[in-house]
C-alpha cells in the first residue's frame, strides 16, 4: 500500500531473480524484463573470488542528498549484508572523466561496477567491452553489452502520483516542474507529473522550467538556478513546485520556504534527507525512486552468477518508484493515491512518458 517503504525482502527475491534469469537469456540486443514478470532460466556456479564493488557516481556526486546518495545507500547495503569490498568515486564538475573512473576501478580489481545515471551509458558501453570479464551495470540507461546490465525506473509512473498529489493539495490549481536537464530521461518526470495533475484538474496551469539543456549536467548541480527558477513560478502563483534536478533541488526548497509554499523532493525521502531543518518542512512529499534497491539487488544477483546482458525494470507494480509519506501531509489523500497507484498498476490508467 501506498505509505509504506515497500519489502526489500520482496523486492529483492523478484528483481535479483530477474537478473539471474538475464544470465540464461544472455545477449545485449536492448531486450530485458521487468522486475515484477514470472523469472525464467537459472543463475550460473557463484563467482569465487572476494566480492569488490566499485560505483561511479554522477555529477554531484556523493552528498547530492537524492539520487546519488540513493544509489550509495545500496552500496553500503551490500557492504552490510553481503561482505563486500566497496569503493566509490566521483565524476569532475563535467562529467567529462566517467571514462576514467570506471577503469580506474576495472583495473583496480573491482567486479562488478555501476555507473551512476544515464549519462554513463556510452562510457559503459566502451569500458565493457574493454573488460569483457568485467560485469557493469548502469542506471537510467538499457543494456548495450553481453555484460551490461540496465537498471531502468519507471518515474513517469511515480511522478503521475506527485502530480495526483500536487493537483488535490494546490489550493490556487497552479503548480510547477523544475528539471535539471533538458533530456529524454528528466522529462519522463514531467510527463508523468503533467498527466497526475491533469487527470485531477484539467485546466490546471502547469509551469515548466529546465535549468540547462541537453548535455550539459551542470543543471544537476546548481541550487542557484532552482532557486531562480522556483521564486519565478511561486512570484506567478504556483503553491507547490516538484523538482526532478538533483542538488539544484536545495534551491527549489530555499524558494519553497522564503515563499511560504510547498515543494515535492524527488528520488529519496527528501524530508529526511535535507538536513536543514526550516527547508524540511515545506517538502510535502517525494517521489521515491528505489536506486538503492536496484543497486543492492544487483549486486546480490552478481554474487549468485547472473551474467548481464538484458535490464531490470522498477516500476509501480514492486513498488519501485512511490510518494513519501513524512510529516504526514499526504495522509489524508491516502485514498485518492491509492486509486491511482492501482489503475496504473491493473493497466486502465496509461501513464506517458514522453511530454
Amino acid at each position: 500500500m501506498l505509505g509504506k517503504r515497500f519489502n526489500r525482502m520482496a523486492l529483492g527475491s523478484v528483481a535479483g531473480v530477474m537478473l539471474m534469469a538475464a544470465a540464461a537469456c544472455g545477449g545485449g540486443d536492448g531486450g530485458g524484463t521487468t522486475a515484477s514478470q514470472e523469472p525464467t532460466g537459472a543463475s550460473s556456479e557463484a563467482p569465487k573470488d572476494a566480492l569488490k564493488v566499485g560505483l561511479a557516481f554522477d555529477v554531484g556526486g556523493r552528498g547530492d542528498k537524492s539520487f546519488n546518495d540513493a544509489a550509495y545507500t545500496g552500496l553500503e547495503k551490500a557492504k552490510t549484508d553481503l561482505g563486500a569490498e566497496i569503493k566509490e568515486l566521483s565524476p569532475s564538475a563535467d562529467g567529462s572523466n566517467r571514462g576514467d573512473l570506471l577503469r580506474q576501478l576495472a583495473d583496480a580489481g573491482y567486479n562488478p561496477i555501476i555507473g551512476v545515471g544515464f549519462a554513463y551509458g556510452e562510457d559503459i558501453k566502451k569500458t565493457a567491452e574493454e573488460y569483457p570479464d568485467i560485469q557493469f551495470a548502469v542506471v537510467d540507461s538499457a543494456s548495450n553489452a553481453p555484460n551490461v546490465t540496465g537498471l531502468l525506473f519507471a518515474e513517469e509512473q511515480g511522478s503521475y502520483l506527485a502530480g495526483v498529489a500536487a493537483a488535490t493539495k494546490s489550493e490556487s490549481g497552479h503548480v510547477g516542474f523544475v528539471g535539471g536537464v533538458e533530456s529524454d530521461l528528466i522529462k519522463k518526470f514531467e510527463a508523468g507529473f503533467v498527466a497526475g495533475v491533469k487527470s485531477v484538474k484539467a485546466d490546471a496551469k502547469i509551469d515548466v522550467t529546465y535549468l540547462t539543456p541537453d548535455g550539459d549536467f551542470s543543471g544537476f548541480k546548481a541550487p542557484d538556478k532552482g532557486k531562480v527558477a522556483a521564486e519565478k513560478m511561486y512570484q506567478d502563483g504556483a503553491d507547490i513546485v516538484y523538482h526532478a534536478s538533483g542538488d539544484s533541488g536545495l534551491g527549489v526548497f530555499q524558494a519553497a520556504a522564503a515563499a511560504k509554499k510547498k515543494a515535492i523532493g524527488v528520488d529519496s525521502d527528501q524530508r529526511q534527507t535535507v538536513k536543514e531543518s526550516d527547508l524540511q518542512s515545506v517538502i510535502m512529499t517525494s517521489m521515491l525512486k528505489r536506486v538503492d534497491v536496484g543497486v543492492f539487488e544487483f549486486v546480490k544477483a552478481f554474487q549468485g552468477g547472473a551474467k548481464g546482458g538484458s535490464n531490470v525494470t522498477y516500476d509501480l507494480k514492486v513498488d519501485g518508484v512511490g510518494l513519501s509519506t513524512t510529516g504526514g501531509e499526504i495522509d489524508d489523500i491516502k485514498d485518492k493515491l491509492d486509486a491511482a497507484k492501482q489503475g496504473i498498476v491493473d493497466g486502465k490508467i496509461t501513464v506517458p512518458a514522453k511530454p
